[in-house]
């Protein structure tokens, strides 16, 4: 039997996304893979029998690896809405007193912005963060063949 590990979430960044750097083995010197991980928070409103609001948020733990968690350390803030598609993961180690920890991640293969919250439509591009990649200097597309 096949199996599918997919995962799809659309929430707000609960803070900036914490990056590290790790060295590459057998490459160019001084070549490095990025990790970016943030918390996400993803909110669900239903009504109970007495017919009152409840709203319950739960938070993911999401992981961007390699030229994903580039992009998220440039543009991804605290409040920022985003669509993340991924799969579960689940990691267990034991710590120096012999404490073993479990934690299950979302490690993402792409994400979308949707918005940012707080959004001022009177922003600057200097405040736009897909300004901070794209500039002047940046190599036109040209002519796409479709």
């Amino acid at each position: 039997m096949i199996g599918v590990n997919k995962v799809i979430l659309i929430g707000n960044l609960g803070k900036d996304p914490d990056v590290v750097s790790f060295p590459q083995d057998n490459s160019a010197e001084g070549a490095v893979v990025k990790k970016a991980s943030f918390p996400l928070a993803t909110t669900e409103n239903r009504r109970n029998r007495d017919g009152e609001r409840i709203e319950q948020t739960e938070w993911h733990n999401v992981v961007c690896w390699r030229t994903l968690a580039e992009i998220a350390e440039k543009i991804l803030r605290k409040g920022t809405s985003i669509y993340v598609e991924g799969r579960l993961q689940t990691r267990s180690w034991e710590d120096k007193d012999g404490v073993k920890h479990r934690v299950t991640e979302v490690v993402a293969d792409n994400f979308i912005i949707l918005s940012k919250r707080n959004d001022n439509p009177l922003n600057n591009a200097s405040r736009d963060p897909l300004a901070t990649i794209l500039n002047d200097e940046t190599e036109p597309l040209g002519d796409l063949p479709f």
